[in-house]
């Protein structure tokens, strides 16, 4: 009986999801960047040959002791981001075809095989939460001008678990697996970023006009692998392709923040260049900051509450945005930031758009995120900056200063 009660929510789910999203360019991913979701989605694809790849769907589990019933899991495979996701493209994940049930994680691995008239591929990984009727949405390239190649390795936890972390605490180990050879080779690149430009910047940033590569060498799969310094790694099995995965090492305390030198650099989005400037002049750190905050609040209470509040987004965008940039210097995470958590979300392949409503008002705010190719990573987003932004932009960073959020 309770086989056919799970098949019909199955049926319903797929029919209702089919009808109310028809494409991966509609579907509204915001629960991606929530700061209240239960559960998070990754999908992290291995190449096994040339047209195959082994799916990793992994679910991190944010809520506590989360019921694996209490979900519907499917993913299902396109060609293109217009292309209609009907019921025969979804595949249901049920408890049967769960690799690994963890104090963390829900681990499924599948199978795929793409058609060579197959010119694209792209994985849509969901999950329903019958509950509340949420939908958690997690899509990847498989084949896609933005990826060159997959890689043909895995990097795991401890427990077997694929590292499904956009970073790695400096001095953790990881193990590699790969079905083909005993040796992975790693680079690390120790370079620092400057901070993003605001929104209504319309000049070209810096660029470095160098990088710095240090070649580590070879390292043995099936090993754990420490990682000992701050920056970012790319590992690849063949030092001649595209393919490979990029690793950016943190701090002992990333995604949260851990000294005063730290929150100082920070506090620049929401500050002048004259605030700014005195605390990074400042010899007592800490002093500085606790006058600073205080002085613009003008309550010591409102001000401690400002404080986790700004802080905890920063830990959040350090979370989600983190690339071979820490989160909260990438455009993606100073929008997320100061904006908030987008009220939707939407990708094409070549862009992420977030919207926001405003307040007081039924208009909408877009920012537009190009996708920039790179090898080190398929995602790493740029903003299309405009001056239009900077009545809204300065709007919200005094309503920050005036110790109030607008999410």
């Amino acid at each position: 009986m309770k086989n056919i009660i799970g098949c019909l929510a199955l049926c319903c789910f797929f029919s209702l999801f089919s009808q109310a999203q028809t494409n991966l360019k509609s579907l509204n991913q915001s629960l991606r960047y929530s700061r209240y979701s239960r559960i998070s989605l990754k999908v992290i694809p291995i190449k096994t040959s040339e047209r195959s790849f082994t799916l990793q769907l992994v679910v991190e589990k944010i809520e506590e002791d989360p019921d694996f019933d209490d979900y519907l899991f499917s993913y299902a495979i396109v060609s293109d981001f217009e292309q209609e996701i009907t019921d025969d493209l979804l595949v249901a994940l049920d408890r049967e075809v769960v690799k690994a049930d963890t104090d963390k994680h829900f681990y499924f691995e599948e199978t795929v095989d793409i058609p060579e008239s197959q010119e694209q591929a792209y994985v849509v990984f969901q999950a329903r939460d019958t509950r509340q009727d949420d939908l958690y949405l997690y899509h990847s390239d498989l084949i896609s001008p933005f990826v060159p190649e997959q890689p043909d390795f895995g990097a795991y936890f401890g427990n077997d678990i694929p590292f499904d972390q956009n970073f790695l605490n400096v001095n953790e180990s990881l193990l590699f697996k790969r079905p083909r050879g005993v040796s992975l080779h790693r680079y690390y690149y120790p370079q620092e970023f400057p901070l993003p430009l605001p929104p209504m910047e319309t000049k070209s940033p810096e660029v470095p006009r160098q990088t710095e590569v240090v070649d580590e060498g070879n390292f043995l799969v099936n090993v754990p692998v420490p990682f000992d310094k701050q920056g970012y790694y790319f590992v690849q099995s063949d030092t001649s392709s595209g393919a490979g995965l990029l690793l950016r090492t943190a701090g002992k305390t990333f995604p949260r923040v851990a000294t005063w030198e730290e929150m100082i650099e920070m506090v620049a989005y929401i500050s002048t260049r004259k605030e700014h400037e005195t605390l990074l002049a400042a010899e007592n750190k800490k002093t500085a900051l606790d006058e600073y905050w205080i002085r613009m609040t003008r309550d010591e209470e409102t001000a401690k509450t400002l404080i986790k509040e700004y802080f905890r987004q920063i830990e959040f965008a350090n979370i989600l945005f983190t690339d071979f940039k820490e989160g909260w210097m990438t455009d993606r995470g100073m929008v997320y930031i100061i904006m908030g958590p987008p009220q939707e979300v939407y990708f094409d392949l070549d862009k992420e758009t977030w919207v926001y409503l405003a307040q007081d008002s039924n208009s909408k705010i877009t920012f537009t995120f190009a996708r920039v190719k790179t090898i080190l990573t398929p995602n790493y987003y740029t903003l299309n900056r405009s001056r239009a932004y900077q009545p809204i932009w300065f709007k919200t960073i005094t309503a920050w200063r005036n110790g109030r959020m607008v999410f």
